[in-house]
């Protein structure tokens, strides 16, 4: 009986830290597809429709490239041009989503 509760307490631990783990290395890329994917697409790069209508330009764009992190996130926050600013999100969801973002190819 108590080998039995024994590993489960184990099994608990483990499941909990896994999942810990898991979400603290998906929270970029969570607030990314919950917030950014539908104007500036999965991949960074937007369908060309929301291109055009919008002006979004892809990860890949040399415009886009040189923006430093805080700038994007400034931009996250207080809009710019046709974006309006994201509202709902923490200082570190910004920074986060804006790592994941950069890091798209």
């Amino acid at each position: 009986m108590t080998k039995t509760i024994r590993s489960q307490v184990v099994l608990a631990v483990v499941v909990s830290l896994a999942s810990a783990v898991c979400l603290a290395q998906s929270g970029g890329e969570a607030t990314y597809k919950a917030k950014c994917q539908s104007c500036h697409g999965s991949a960074g790069t937007p369908s060309p429709g929301i291109a055009k209508m919008m002006g979004v330009k892809p990860v890949s764009d040399p415009d886009i490239q040189k923006l430093t992190a805080d700038q994007m996130a400034a931009v996250v926050k207080n809009g710019k041009n046709k974006m309006k600013p994201v509202a709902g999100l923490t200082d570190q969801q910004i920074k986060d989503a804006v790592a994941y973002y950069r890091g798209l190819k």
